[in-house]
């Protein structure tokens, strides 16, 4: 069968409309002529675990992983790929778990559709439509298919598409679109593109495109990773090649080179993904579902928000603004007319269903209707006992008896209204049709004025000042009428929004849309097309932009956007496409979501510190000790002590944070608190370590000492003094690693405390917090550690000696001029006055004596505020 001849025909009006038969439909189906797209969503499993299992990090520690493996370091290799596996699950199972639970909601609203078969109705899913169906269109439906109207007339709500939310009226030979929603009328449709083929699928072709945003805070700690990188591919080549010129052996190459491979920060990799998962669960609890775990960070970075009209600050419905008696009329008669006018017609849409919501009266039977069409814009009903019409104003006018209405229907036009004539046949007898059967208007007698409005969300107003409050701009987008659209954002709490007509932005170059972009917070008329040139502008200006949409027509905007916001209620292509879901179409959700944003930035940005110092203190340590030909000052075991000094740490300092503004200079502060704290710790961690070494390495020379510490070391090196020339070394370089890990360790715990201070004996790099949680950690993991070193089993496996004298002599004083010079170097600002930083607005640390105590209701802030 040739193409042409399985295409469908519309028949024609004398044609009764059978629609298929079931064998029919079922040959259409074998062919593939049905009504599901290539792709149901981007949002499919297989993309969600590619996307999380081949990220940056994760990619750094496979391929540490691999490079262990090949080193013969097995364990340490599982741990970089464990860690790399995990993060990707963490991750993944959250979007998925997104992913389920919008389904889910999407099942819960997914509606059937009828279609003619084998003569008679049948219902159906939308993907079991198949090509030439007779589809029935109901009020209230949601059109699934591409095709003209077979017969009735259908009045239909495309905003999801054009973004205009006036309802438009469809008769036989005109298309309906997929997307778009039927509001009155009632119908039959030729499903003539299906699938596919469809205008909505078409539209979404390029908006389905997988594309991610990373956060500013992904790059800023990206940047410290590879920066680390580089530091130990550098560190291990000159190590290494040193060791391969003295002739060290494979086992102590391979030990060295997985102390070296322990300097890149496994843990923040997994406490980032921790930390935005936790964030996930948090604000989708709140009503904002986030299907991308890095959004609710980005979200925090928001500082213009792009927002449709239709569905997004509105409801979709119409609600009665006022209704204006005229001439005289009462006003109870006047609304109770009105209220059953709406009631009786058969051919419902929003302004009947507003104005039987809101208006007394019931239904009666009607001798004659004329439905609301399009091109005639009023509509009547004929009873009994009167004959009443609503229309649009200018459409009224020639048969309205009376005063002049335009002054009282401009005043509300300017507003925003729509408003309407309600009038009452002067000769009830009068027919509403002429003799070829067309609609015609009898002389009428003024009622009232009926003043119409979109109805907004009823958190709309509340939420935008709160946003306004929080340095958030607002930009209206909208395919409405400027004016209308203009009325409604000043109703919605805009301070000036004064509309631009979109109609002559594509002949603006990109600087000059630049200027408009950026001068003006209302658009009307606006084109799918021209929201993404609008947010595209607004990331050339270096805004970080969100887009709240809900239609086919905003999909393109929302990938454009940093952040693609949906509503749950709009279509799929949206929901699909959006990093984040208003699960109950309340802007509001963004709020909580923001915060939980911002404690995730606050939590990972002092993490990070407490990481990096770790990372900079070894690696200083290492190549000091190094150069000076004192051994190697770290075993692989001995760098497991960091689960005491930054696993557990960082995992509690996340959780407890506190939401602050993004720091803007949140690489130069880690440098100004990680260079300090790295350069003092690892100086006097180096002299602990120099002092030991010289020390064991001379007490092997003094006969009074010498069989003590032979006997006490051969127990730890498996060496026997006298016989393995390399005995001594190895009990000295073994002595000096327990008092540096020591010393470290202790310094690494403390350090909380110039970061969360509880008093201001160490405020000298912030302010002291009202938290005590921190200070409480503090002790608890000295308590841990000191157990650590003191108990056998946990000593051994971290590769330490058994406490001794000189180790605690040493290290406690030295631990004491540590915390001070350090407390001296922040407060003094040393590392800005040696290097000649500016200050990018950090605040000063508190003074030993304040002059005033902080007010009651004053928050502490950080080098993050």
């Amino acid at each position: 069968m040739t193409e042409a001849a399985r295409a469908p025909r519309a028949p024609s009006a004398a044609d009764p409309v059978v629609g298929l038969t079931s064998v029919e439909a079922e040959a259409r189906r074998r062919r593939g002529e049905v009504n599901r797209a290539v792709s149901a969503s981007s949002r499919t499993y297989g993309r969600i675990l590619r996307t999380n299992v081949f990220n940056l990090y994760n990619t750094i520690l496979f391929v540490i992983g691999a490079a262990l493996l090949a080193l013969g370091r097995y364990g340490d290799a599982v741990i970089s790929v464990s860690i790399g596996l995990l993060n990707a699950a963490v991750s993944a199972v959250q979007e998925i778990r997104a992913k389920r639970q919008l389904d889910r909601l999407q099942l819960l609203a997914r509606s059937t559709v009828v279609v003619v078969r084998d003569g008679r109705d049948v219902e159906v899913a939308p993907e079991e439509v198949v090509r030439g169906d007779a589809v029935r269109v109901r009020p209230g439906d949601q059109l699934v298919v591409d095709g003209p109207v077979l017969e009735g007339a259908v009045e239909v709500d495309e905003s999801l598409l054009t973004g205009e939310s006036e309802a438009l009226v469809r008769t036989p030979g005109e298309d309906l679109l997929s997307g778009s929603h039927s509001v009155g009328g009632a119908g039959l449709q030729l499903a003539r593109d299906v699938g596919a083929a469809s205008y909505a699928n078409r539209l979404t072709a390029e908006a389905r495109r997988a594309t991610t945003d990373t956060t500013p805070l992904q790059r800023q700690i990206a940047f410290c990773v590879r920066l680390v990188m580089v530091v130990v591919v550098l560190m291990s080549g000159a190590i290494l090649l040193q060791a391969a010129l003295e002739g060290v052996t494979l086992v102590r190459v391979v030990q060295t080179a997985a102390v070296l491979s322990g300097l890149v920060p496994y843990g923040l990799f997994f406490l980032i993904v921790l930390a935005y998962t936790a964030g996930a669960v948090a604000s989708s609890r709140r009503g904002a579902l986030v299907q991308r775990v890095n959004a609710v960070e980005s979200v925090s970075n928001v500082d213009v928000l792009c927002t449709d009209k239709t569905g997004t600050l509105t409801t979709g419905r119409l609600t009665v603004a006022e209704v204006v008696p005229l001439g005289g009329q009462d006003r109870q008669e006047v609304e109770e007319a009105l209220g059953s006018m709406a009631r009786s017609t058969d051919a419902g849409n929003l302004t009947s269903a507003a104005l039987a919501e809101h208006l007394p009266g019931a239904a009666v039977p009607a001798v004659e209707l004329v439905p609301f069409r399009s091109s005639t814009r009023w509509s009547a009903v004929r009873t009994d006992r009167a004959t009443w019409v609503l229309g649009a104003p200018e459409v009224l006018a020639g048969a309205v008896r009376g005063p002049d209405l335009t002054a009282d229907v401009g005043t509300r036009t300017a507003q925003g209204l729509r408003v309407l004539v309600f009038g009452r046949a002067v000769d009830p007898a009068a027919p509403l049709r002429d003799a070829d059967g067309r609609p015609t208007l009898p002389a009428l007698e003024p009622l009232a004025l009926v003043a119409l409005a979109d109805e907004l969300r009823p958190d709309v107003p509340e939420t935008i000042a709160r946003l306004r409050e929080e340095g958030i701009a607002l930009k209206v987008l909208s395919g409405d009428d400027p004016g209308t659209v203009a009325a409604l954002a000043a109703r919605a709490g805009l301070t000036d929004p004064r509309p631009v007509h979109a109609g002559h932005l594509d002949t603006l170059s990109d600087a000059e849309l630049d200027a408009v972009v950026a001068g003006s917070d209302v658009f009307g008329r606006v084109a799918p097309e021209q929201k993404e040139r609008i947010v595209a502008a607004l990331r050339r200006q270096g805004r970080y932009v969100a887009m709240v949409g809900d239609g086919v027509n905003d999909a393109r905007a929302l990938k454009a956007a940093h952040v693609g916001v949906a509503m749950r209620s709009g279509s799929s292509v949206a929901r699909d496409v959006a990093d984040i879901v208003l699960v109950d179409d309340s802007l509001a959700a963004l709020l909580p979501a923001r915060r939980e944003g911002r404690r995730i930035i606050s939590g990972i940005a002092i993490s990070s510190q407490v990481f990096l110092t770790r990372v900079a203190t070894q690696a200083l340590v290492i190549v000091t000790i190094t150069m000076l030909g004192l051994g190697f000052p770290y075993s692989p075991a001995q760098t497991g002590l960091t689960l005491f000094t930054v696993g557990l740490p960082t995992v509690f300092l996340t959780a407890w944070s506190r939401p602050r503004p993004p720091d803007r200079h949140l690489l130069l502060d880690l440098a100004r608190f990680v260079l300090p704290a790295a350069v003092l710790t690892a100086g006097f961690a180096v002299a602990v370590y120099t002092y030991l070494f010289t020390t064991i390495t001379q007490g092997f020379d003094d006969p009074a000492l010498r069989d003590r510490l032979a006997t006490e070391f051969a127990h730890y090196t498996d060496l026997v003094y006298g016989v393995d020339p390399g005995f001594v070394e190895s009990a000295a370089t073994l002595g000096a690693q327990t008092g540096l890990s020591t010393f470290v360790s202790l310094a690494s715990i403390l350090l909380i405390l110039f970061l969360e201070p509880p008093h201001r004996v160490f405020a000298a790099w912030t302010r002291t917090t009202p938290d005590r949680r921190p200070a409480i950690l503090v002790v608890a993991l000295l308590v841990g550690l000191l157990t650590a070193l003191v108990v056998p089993t946990p000593r051994t496996y971290f590769g330490l000696t058994r406490p001794a004298g000189i180790v605690y002599q040493t290290s406690v004083p030295l631990l004491v001029v540590w915390f001070l010079a350090l407390a001296g170097a922040y407060r003094f600002r040393v590392m800005d006055r040696l290097l000649g930083l500016g200050d990018p607005g950090r605040p000063e640390p508190e003074d030993p004596e304040p002059s005033r105590p902080p007010a009651g209701d004053e928050q502490p802030r950080t080098s993050l505020d």
